[in-house]
């Protein structure tokens, strides 16, 4: 696949560009549309059903009774269809798209800009990065897009953006790169790290490309900052650099995506705390908390250190930490600059997952229990890091509530404290005593930092 010289405003050279004005009416005319015809074979359609239980209330449409009685009648099965786009990342069509494209379809199909079409299967996919990678089948030589170090990136650069908005076919916008390292402003799901651009992000643009004058790929995009619904010229995207650890993933044969664990809690450094912590400006990330198991411990660092750097790029929000740890990778070592102690240190950390100790114990009631069908588990650094509950917190933690759970207002994440006026340490006092509750129950559990109290009759 070509690198394509785009001379309308960039000449390219090695290691650099070096912006120049056009030289001739030849290099005024050509736009970029080489650029596109180069770069368009290598983004899709992808076209997504998913079958979903919905109820149907016989109030349904009732302004009134239909608002009341929402949660009433029986479920039935619906299909629901999205529409988004994709980026083939190899030859043996590898396809990056968002979560909220393709995440838990049964269906998938992806068409090529020259109307081929194939099935494809989800290998991977995340919910809070929004991204998922695909495998299309009986894929044979497909178009794709390199990926660029999003690294490199610089705020000013002119970019492109290119997919299906609105379902009205193959559509491409331009722009430059507005801001970097944005943190908790996309919407959805999506917590972390984005490259921002004012090319025009429309729903259906989702999963999409971001590519630079060169045809690389430097983000996928995925949502937009809007009070309206339309495009205002904030859109973000996800930076290929962690693309490019989930590719790797998916292809070791993850299902689900391996985050590194901190084991931390942290936050920003703003103007008042560089004052206390004698920093000449407010930067970096503030350790207010660790657990025992956490890497970070492990290598001496304590609350009140500030972490500046992850393998040499400034850190300033933990959402900026946590990308830089994920596109570190499992596995591997990372290069921490910190303030430990009022002296800057460099130290290696390893990048693990949350670990799995102690033993979860997982239980699920019967149909003895006063709860049946309820699941929780011994809380753990695994079970923290996927509930995200406080760190230091122990017990017992729902994982799936089941129906009764459900209906009496249990949510996943849910610490059991005492059932009955019986304290809760372990999965095995927890199933004890559901199996020997009244029928006039006292539940007490913890959500979050809140203690509640819920007093029922089975």
């Amino acid at each position: 696949m070509f690198r394509l010289l785009i001379a309308l405003v960039i000449l390219v050279v090695p290691a650099h560009a070096e912006t120049r004005i056009p030289q001739s009416q030849a290099e005024i005319s050509l736009g970029f549309a080489p650029l596109v015809k180069e770069a368009a074979p290598a983004v899709v359609n992808i076209y997504a059903k998913r079958v979903v239980a919905v109820r149907e209330s016989p109030f349904s449409g009732d302004p009134f009774f239909g608002n009341l009685f929402r949660n009433q009648g029986r479920q039935r099965p619906r299909v629901q269809n999205s529409l988004g786009s994709g980026v083939i990342l190899s030859e043996d069509g590898i396809v990056v798209s968002n979560f909220h494209v393709v995440g838990h379809a049964t269906d998938i199909r992806v068409q090529l800009k020259d109307r081929r079409e194939y099935s494809a299967k989800v290998l991977l996919a995340d919910q809070e990065s929004d991204l998922a990678i695909l495998q299309i089948e009986d894929a044979d030589a497909m178009p794709y897009l390199y990926l660029r170090d999003s690294d490199t990136v610089e705020v000013g650069e002119l970019v492109l953006a290119i997919g299906n908005p609105f379902g009205v076919g193959q559509t491409v916008t331009s722009g430059i790169i507005s801001g970097l390292a944005r943190s908790g402003t996309a919407t959805g799901n999506a917590r972390g790290y984005f490259l921002q651009t004012d090319a025009p992000i429309n729903p259906g643009n989702s999963g999409g490309a971001l590519i630079d004058v060169n045809g690389d790929l430097v983000g996928v995009n995925t949502s937009i900052l809007t009070r309206s619904g339309g495009s205002n010229g904030i859109g973000f995207a996800i930076p290929s650099a962690l693309v490019r650890e989930f590719v790797e993933q998916a292809r070791a044969g993850r299902a689900s995506f391996a985050r590194p664990w901190a084991g931390m809690g942290g936050q920003p450094v703003d103007s008042d705390l560089a004052d206390g912590l004698g920093l000449g400006r407010p930067e970096g990330v503030l350790v207010s908390d660790l657990h025992p198991e956490s890497p970070f411990a492990a290598k001496g660092f304590a609350p009140g250190d500030v972490i500046l750097e992850v393998d040499g790029q400034p850190v300033n929000t933990p959402a900026e930490m946590v990308f830089r740890m994920s596109v570190a990778g499992i596995g591997h070592e990372t290069k921490i600059l910190a303030l430990m102690a009022g002296e800057e240190t460099v130290v290696d950390v390893p990048m693990i997952v949350a670990p799995e100790s102690p033993d979860r114990e997982t239980r699920l009631t019967d149909s003895d229990s006063a709860v049946p069908e309820l699941t929780f588990s011994n809380i753990n650094p695994a079970v923290i890091s996927e509930f995200n509950l406080p760190l230091n917190v122990t017990g017992v933690a729902v994982e799936n509530p089941g129906p009764v759970g459900a209906r009496i207002g249990l949510r996943p994440g849910d610490i059991l404290r005492v059932i009955d006026g019986v304290e809760i340490e372990t999965t095995e006092d927890a199933e004890t005593a559901l199996r020997k509750a009244s029928r006039n129950i006292t539940l007490e559990i913890q959500r979050g930092t809140q203690r509640i109290v819920s007093r029922f009759r089975l």
